[in-house]
């Protein structure tokens, strides 16, 4: 598909540039049209530039959500698919997801079944996603599938945004700090240090450190820079390799504080994918491989690849999480009585919710936490200015 850029008045008269992809410009005029927009201009971007459209207008995960819960009520009503995407189209907000949408709908309407036109975008809807569709197609339960399909993705869009808020204010204060000392360290230290440099008088350690550091910065602060970068590519590259992201996985479960809640996040992940999958009928192998894809930890998906391989041949399929220690010891059991008893979704729904309760109260925890820590750290840093700089300054003053 190629990539468009427009331009256009929305119905209160403001200007709004944006970017989608879409099949040809008159797909991109029709759609803004429905909107409602005034079209100032349509230009096609090349693709040699290298813009990441993804980014730039993607598609989010509340989008799907209330896409699929508002097709999910069309389809309960008995409106046909393919006119149920049609109002669809005028419902979505999001430019992308509707040009998306507009194409389904012609797709279906073609003869495709809707789970294939999904697949062909996997940017937009995961394999879980369309494992799911397919089952309800299969079963004919596609209005109950979609539904319960929006509820579980809702939770899990509700959790991760509440852990990314928990997150926003220390990463915020953290980043403050580090911009803040080093303006610092560049530019006041050298004047504050001056007049003791020029005295001639024994400076204690930590006034002669500061000082190093502080020429240092101002000195090779480009060094410093290149250094940084480096060492961000580096992973970034090093992490796109299997082994690296392995690494780069297995470092994060074991970090402090932050590594249990990762286990946490991605065992959720695991167990709410699978049962989403179960309940919407797709076999206990199928949802493995596709748990597998979702849950976002090479050490899990490793694991359960492994998981995999049990069940095909005809072992429990909590046979492996019973070895690892990556796994609650919890879980396992719960999972082989879900499968002695045939009520493995129901088992699956309460590990989830346990698990997603700790994660909140976890993420309170490290919310409370966090303050006193920031507190402490600029005690820290106030305490080393004053040691190295002040304290240095009156005694020199004294001596007069």
């Amino acid at each position: 598909m190629l990539i468009y850029k427009y331009k256009a008045y929305t119905e209160d008269k403001k200007l709004q540039v944006g970017m989608v992809e879409a099949n040809s410009r008159d797909y991109v005029e029709e759609i803004l049209k429905e909107k409602g927009f005034s079209i100032v201009s349509i230009s096609e971007v090349p693709t040699s530039k290298g813009i990441n459209l993804a980014f730039l207008n993607r598609v989010k995960g509340k989008d799907i959500v209330i896409f699929s819960r508002q097709f999910s009520v069309l389809i309960s009503a008995n409106v046909a698919m393919v006119q149920s995407l049609k109002i669809l189209i005028e419902q979505t907000e999001n430019i992308t997801l509707k040009m998306i949408v507009s194409e389904i709908a012609d797709e279906v309407d073609a003869g495709s079944p809707l789970s294939e036109a999904l697949a062909k975008r996997p940017k937009v809807f995961s394999s879980f996603y369309v494992s799911v569709v397919k089952s309800g197609e299969t079963s004919g339960k596609l209005d109950e599938v979609l539904s319960y399909l929006a509820d579980e993705m809702e939770k899990d869009y509700d959790m991760m945004s509440k852990i990314k808020g928990a997150m926003i204010y220390p990463i915020f204060v953290l980043c403050s700090l580090a911009v803040v000392g080093v303006v610092m360290m560049i530019f006041v230290v050298p004047k504050l240090t001056s007049i003791l440099t020029e005295s001639g008088t024994e400076l204690p350690i930590t006034t002669r450190i500061l000082i190093g550091t502080s020429g240092f910065m101002a000195n090779y602060w480009w060094l410093i820079i290149a250094i940084a970068g480096g060492l961000f590519f580096g992973i970034k590259f090093y992490t796109k390799r299997p082994s690296g992201r392995r690494q780069f996985d297995f470092i994060k479960l074991k970090l402090p504080i932050f590594g249990h809640l990762f286990q946490l996040i991605y065992l959720v992940r695991f167990t709410r994918s699978m049962n989403t999958l179960i309940v919407g009928g797709v076999t206990i192998s199928n949802s493995l491989k596709v748990a597998s894809e979702v849950v976002g930890n090479k050490v899990y998906q490793e694991l359960i690849e492994k998981t995999i391989k049990e069940v095909e041949d005809g072992n429990s399929i909590s046979s492996v999480f019973m070895e690892s220690r990556t796994i609650p010891k919890m879980v396992s059991q719960m999972m082989n009585i879900g499968e002695k008893t045939g009520k493995m979704d129901i088992i699956l729904g309460r590990i989830t919710d346990f698990y997603s309760r700790e994660i909140s109260t976890m993420v309170a925890n490290l919310m409370t936490l966090m303050e006193p820590i920031i507190m402490v750290i600029m005690g820290i840093a106030v305490g080393i200015m004053v040691a190295a700089i002040i304290l240095p300054m009156y005694n020199l003053a004294s001596n007069f």
